[in-house]
């Protein structure tokens, strides 16, 4: 969704840079063709990007942060304000063995919580239907799925942000991520400048879709990334699209996968990615 104002401008030929754009489902066959060259720069979740660097022996680095945590708990139990007030109760959450499930426990274990149970489900849509039917059940949903729910269903309120607690649990510049922007480094050594502008126009659509949301919402449904552009419009806000950069995107990144390397290596592909995985140029 942070794209799609630059994908509109290269569409109609006002871009900078001359891009092509693949959209996928599923983040293996994005990684697949980064891995083949068949793509040269990708967004990510922001752990694959080092299971990607492992993978290609160094292969890529990463140039931008680009979305922030986009996980939400939502409930009818107004006593649910904050991580604390899940001490004995049980949460409704996907990503078993991923990053919802080590983000949890990071949180619950940052604010000495060690009575609440994590039920896990397959699919968002899955926890959607049982707050529908339920609305006291407490669950951890991703935009756009929480503006769904609490579409219909208006006892379902936001509690609060995983990415807010996050921010208070840690004080060392680490932030609660969901996506990442890697570059081929071979693709980085020969097209240098080709790389510095996509990283302005990025920030500048990124810019845009937090500024014009009704504008940016239309295109999401024009590209078919949300279906409906009224949903789009009322989740962008929510869904914390970033273009972060630099020294500041390390420390935040590093220190994210940090988290998730102690939770379980393998979420990082076994080993964490050195210095040079950062490009810290502009």
């Amino acid at each position: 969704m942070g794209l799609v104002n630059l994908m509109k401008a290269s569409e109609e030929g006002t871009s900078q840079g001359s891009y092509e754009f693949t959209m996928a489902s599923d983040p293996s066959e994005i990684v697949a063709s980064v891995a083949s060259g068949d793509l040269d720069i990708a967004m990510i979740p922001a752990n694959l990007a080092a299971t990607l660097y492992n993978k290609t022996k160094g292969g890529v680095s990463v140039i931008d942060i680009n979305t922030l945590g986009v996980l939400y708990c939502i409930t009818a139990d107004e006593s649910i304000t904050s991580v604390k007030d899940l001490a004995g109760k049980t949460v409704l959450t996907t990503g078993q063995g991923a990053t919802p499930e080590y983000a949890m426990n990071y949180l619950l274990d940052a604010n000495g919580v060690t009575d609440c149970t994590l039920e896990f489900h397959s699919e968002a849509s899955e926890i959607a239907a049982l707050l529908q039917e339920d609305p006291s059940k407490i669950a951890v949903l991703p935009q756009p799925f929480v503006t769904v729910a609490e579409a219909q269903n208006d006892q379902l309120k936001t509690a609060f942000s995983l990415t807010d607690e996050w921010d208070k649990a840690t004080d060392n510049g680490s932030r609660f991520l969901t996506g990442a922007t890697i570059v081929r480094n071979a693709f980085l050594e020969e097209h240098p400048d080709a790389a510095t502008v996509f990283m302005q126009e990025h920030e500048e659509s990124a810019d845009k879709a937090n500024t014009d949301v009704e504008g940016t919402a239309a295109l999401v449904a024009e590209y078919g990334i949300i279906e409906k552009a009224p949903v789009a419009e009322k989740a962008l806000p929510y869904c914390n699209i970033v273009c972060i950069t630099g020294e500041d995107m390390k420390t935040a990144l590093s220190g994210y996968l940090d988290v998730l390397y102690e939770a379980d290596p393998a979420s990082v592909g076994g080993t964490l990615p050195g210095e040079e995985f950062y490009y810290t140029r502009k």
